[in-house]
């Protein structure tokens, strides 16, 4: 199993920083199908991610965002490249001023 970890630090505040993971949410399931849980946290909050192949955790906090992803044996051969475009993808997210969203706690989007 291949795994994937990546960090990024963020200026946003809490409450930006969430919407910017509710955006992240949205991507990862309408173009990657994922099914994705977001439970919100005192300190952090967490979003774990699934699908045939691939799981994982992204953790968003008051300076960072955390992403830690299992691919398993057939989507292994490409982790160079899948955590190359979640780099990109979680990079041009960063650089993009958040839209409101909403997400109540535990709901499964």
């Amino acid at each position: 199993m291949a795994d994937i970890h990546i960090e990024r630090e963020h200026r946003m505040d809490f409450t930006d920083a969430r919407k910017t993971a509710a955006l992240w949410v949205q991507q990862a399931e309408e173009k990657f199908d994922m099914r994705c849980t977001y439970v919100d946290g005192l300190e952090s909050d967490q979003v774990s991610f699934t699908r045939s192949g691939v799981s994982g955790m992204l953790t968003v906090s008051q300076d960072k965002f955390a992403i830690d992803a299992q691919l398993g044996f057939l989507l292994g051969a490409f982790k160079d490249r899948i955590e190359s475009e979640i780099q990109k993808n979680l990079d041009k997210l960063l650089a993009q001023r958040p839209e409101p969203a909403n997400l109540s706690s535990g709901e499964t989007l």
